[in-house]
């Protein structure tokens, strides 16, 4: 809350996700797995979160890789199946910019961008290490030669992205990007729990429900904080329906603690009227398929994209985690239930969301069995990843358009020099 650690710092994040990645690759089980010469797998599905350390399970494997991106597409997933989209028109994943961008913007994406990917190359030394010293003993023993990490990074079939049109950018994908988001959504809503159903059917004013996820603990919240809040709601005659891991004493009578609820069935109560959230995407993804506004109160990574983006599709308010929090989140409340505008416009994100040919999740088999029957999906890769970088930027033509030019201006210059040189000579003569 004071700040002191900045949550959108990618250098701070992708260590903590190498670390993470390593620590997973170390694990006693997985090693096991691994060196197990009788486990035999038809693909491997792999998350990249900033590193891209678990290709090594399809080499290990022996199988086609298929990424997993749990955020909207960005440059350095696409990257690694196709090319790096332009900063002139793509958004960097952690800016609260949105195209079309100025050229003060501008410039500043194409600096993000080499930012990006001088951290990347910075990490490389540390990601090959420990790349070769878990993967090695394992590829070892199933008799493979393990190829590099270099090589296994772009050796995807295609990449799963938990993204969507309704949510992200209008941008051209390559053809083995395929969008999924919601996938985790079931087809029906489930019954909801005793105790929570008869909150949510005797709210005559709405449900107002607040739940920060698994991220943040409500009872790590400073005393003094936990009980303004609770103040703070009693002064609405909406109930509230909090994901709290402990019971505050004095609970005011409109507001009703849950050690744990059922997300989804919460939100498609059609009493539940608001939802304060963290801003998780899987979270997001629940606010649109059962089209409920938001307040976002984001803490890391790329929740503060999402929340971002929520405001600027006109159906959430932004509240910063601070010591002015329950201040500022009343005003969100009282503004979102005051102004319908909210939910009129996440009714219309809810409406693209849901309008499309293939449910999620039927879309999310369907490609993976295609990469499976056809041993890697070859065709749907993009030429782009075969392309040099000097000739994607057409830099061996700048080449030699400057060697002819410079061949050119030499041999103009030294017809002159000849020309003015006979010239001389004829005075001389005269």
């Amino acid at each position: 809350m004071s700040k002191e650690i900045n949550m959108k710092d990618l250098a701070f994040i992708k260590s903590l996700m190498i670390s993470l990645a390593n620590a997973t690759l170390t694990n006693p089980n997985v090693k096991r797995l691994m060196e197990d010469p009788a486990e035999r797998f038809d693909a491997v599905i792999a998350e990249w979160m900033y590193t891209e350390l678990f290709a090594g399970f399809a080499a290990v494997f022996n199988c086609p890789l298929i990424w997993f991106s749990s955020m909207d597409p960005q440059a350095l997933v696409l990257r690694l199946i196709d090319g790096t989209p332009s900063p002139a028109y793509f958004a960097d994943p952690m800016s609260a910019e949105h195209p079309p961008f100025d050229f003060g913007q501008r410039i500043n994406g194409l600096w993000l961008l080499f930012r990006r990917m001088k951290l990347e190359w910075s990490t490389r030394s540390i990601e090959d290490s420990i790349y070769n010293s878990e993967y090695g003993p394992a590829a070892a023993i199933r008799g493979i030669t393990l190829p590099s990490l270099t090589v296994m990074r772009y050796n995807a079939s295609l990449m799963l992205g938990n993204s969507h049109i309704s949510m992200g950018q209008s941008i051209s994908l390559p053809q083995n990007y395929k969008e999924i988001l919601g996938y985790h959504i079931a087809d029906k809503v489930q019954p909801l729990p005793d105790n929570i159903k008869k909150i949510l059917d005797g709210a005559k004013h709405g449900v107002i429900y607040f739940s920060m996820g698994s991220m943040l603990k409500s009872t790590t919240f400073p005393e003094a904080l936990k009980r303004e809040l609770l103040d703070m709601f009693r002064g609405f005659k909406q109930t509230v329906l909090w994901k709290f891991e402990d019971v505050p004493p004095k609970l005011p009578v409109n507001v009703h603690v849950v050690k744990w609820a059922p997300q989804q069935d919460v939100l498609a109560h059609p009493n539940c009227v608001l939802f304060i959230t963290h801003g998780g995407l899987l979270s997001i993804t629940e606010t649109i398929h059962h089209a409920v506004p938001i307040i976002g109160i984001p803490m890391f990574a790329d929740q503060f994209l999402n929340i971002n983006r929520a405001v600027r599709k006109g159906f959430g308010i932004k509240v910063s985690l601070d010591w002015d929090l329950t201040k500022n989140l009343k005003s969100a409340i009282e503004e979102i239930l005051r102004n319908s505008s909210y939910q009129e416009k996440v009714k219309e994100v809810s409406f693209v969301y849901h309008h499309r040919p293939t449910p999620p999740g039927a879309e999310l088999v369907h490609w993976v069995e295609h990469v499976v029957k056809t041993r890697g999906a070859l065709h749907l890769r993009s030429p782009a990843l075969n392309v040099a970088f000097y000739q994607k930027m057409y830099l061996d033509l700048v080449a030699v358009v400057v060697v002819v030019l410079v061949v050119v201006v030499k041999v103009v210059k030294s017809i002159l020099k000849l020309k003015k040189g006979s010239e001389k000579s004829k005075e001389k003569q005269r």
